[in-house]
């Protein structure tokens, strides 16, 4: 089943093609501007008014990510290795250029994050999702989180998106979903392979901390790592000095 919110999307979705379709939509009385903005009012059904989504809930926000890596998950999407019917559905017609409009469009943005979800995990479980984001776990190869997605964890340039401000919930099914096949990226799937080795109890200490920390006043994502990615991706993620 899904989401309430993700078959009103989809409503919205359709009805904006009757509508566009429509004789009166010809007229000046109904004229629609013609942006990317406009265009993308469908997304906000999920991913909340200009793709911001809150800190609650299971839809991620897309907003100032970085462009690479929404063209990425797009792509993604519409070749089935992230598992979205609804999703698969809308991006199938769509062509690889309108897909980089897209992705641009979103990447763009530079909108204030809702403040940390409040916090429900215990003292232990936060220390240990701290450890992981901050140190990783050496003995049983496991590299910390920041060393792929930036020490302020907001994110590199091109492709390499930030977790901040994500909700617990889509955190953990994202996790989930790498550790199941459910969610794939490029051979070799670096996050597929960091995922496998994390235990339940892991996935959620890791999701919430990250959850309950606040933006630092730079939410842009970084330029670049300093220094080189510890597993080797299939995807160009690129950042690195």
């Amino acid at each position: 089943m899904f989401p309430l919110r993700y078959l009103l999307g989809l409503l919205a979705w359709a009805l904006s093609l009757a509508h566009a379709a429509s004789p009166a939509a010809t007229g000046a009385a109904h004229t629609v501007p013609d942006t990317m903005g406009q265009r993308m009012m469908v997304c906000t059904a999920c991913h909340g008014e200009q793709g911001r989504a809150t800190n609650a809930g299971y839809f991620p926000r897309i907003a100032g990510k970085p462009a690479a890596y929404l063209y990425n998950q797009l792509q993604h999407f519409r070749a089935g290795r992230r598992q979205a019917v609804g999703m698969t559905a809308l991006l199938d017609p769509l062509t690889d250029e309108y897909l980089h409009e897209i992705a641009a469009h979103f990447a763009s943005l530079d909108l204030p994050y809702p403040p940390p979800a409040p916090v429900t995990a215990d003292a232990a479980t936060l220390r240990r999702g701290e450890q992981l984001v901050k140190v990783g776990d050496p003995t049983r190869q496991l590299p910390s989180c920041n060393s792929c997605h930036g020490e302020r964890m907001t994110g590199v340039q091109p492709a390499i998106p930030g977790l901040l401000g994500q909700p617990r919930d889509y955190l953990v099914g994202q996790l989930g979903g790498w550790q199941t096949g459910l969610r794939r990226a490029t051979a070799p799937d670096c996050m597929g392979e960091v995922a496998k080795r994390l235990s339940g109890p892991d996935i959620a200490a890791v999701a919430s901390w990250l959850a309950a920390q606040p933006l630092p006043a730079d939410t842009k994502p970084a330029a670049a790592l300093p220094a080189r990615l510890p597993l080797t991706c299939g995807s160009d993620l690129g950042g690195v000095r």
